[in-house]
């Protein structure tokens, strides 16, 4: 009698541990949904973003109740925040690629990531030439960083690759794949 009660006690713990897996998998399911929602509405937001510029007027000082923007270096205001959204929205993107990859080389991302913030910062700046100049001086820092980190790890990979096989070594670098299925 003992052994059966004991039996059943098993049985229920593990319907109980199967039960707390099926629901924080659902939980996590859920999860993934919302939080790919967003990222999909995000993204589908950019044209708007972009095209935000077309409610600044053609003038070289765009008064409004919060702010006056007076434009230096382009010839008016339109112009200028067209130059502006034509940086901020690539930025944007390559951010939210940046936090979303689940690739062993999103790091790389950081260097368009580096120039197209330098281009923005000149853009602020209204100096024009100058800093587009000398872009490629500012962003070979971060090259030297990025560059070598990634090779360092392309090559811990293919030194794994003797004693595992490609599939397992793509599994320890890679976070776990998710297909549109695996929402529902």
């Amino acid at each position: 009698m003992r052994l059966v009660h004991l039996t059943v006690l098993a049985m229920t713990d593990h319907n109980k541990s199967e039960n707390q897996t099926s629901k924080s998998q659902l939980t996590d399911k859920k999860t993934n949904l919302i939080l790919g929602s967003i990222v999909a509405t995000l993204i589908a937001i950019t044209p708007y973003i972009f095209y935000s510029y077309e409610s600044v007027p053609v003038e070289k000082i765009w008064d409004t109740f919060l702010f006056t923007y007076r434009s230096g270096y382009y010839e008016n205001a339109n112009v200028s925040f067209w130059t502006l959204m034509g940086k901020i929205v690539p930025i944007y993107l390559l951010f939210i690629w940046f936090f979303t990859c689940r690739h062993w080389w999103y790091h790389v991302l950081l260097i368009p990531i580096a120039m197209y913030a330098y281009q923005l910062f000149s853009i602020i700046n209204d100096d024009g030439d100058f800093f587009d100049e000398y872009q490629i001086m500012f962003l070979i820092p971060i090259m030297a960083i990025i560059i070598p980190s990634i090779y360092l790890i392309r090559a811990k990979m293919f030194n794994k690759l003797t004693s595992k096989n490609m599939q397992e070594l793509e599994d320890e670098f890679r976070i776990s794949k998710k297909t549109f299925k695996d929402f529902f």
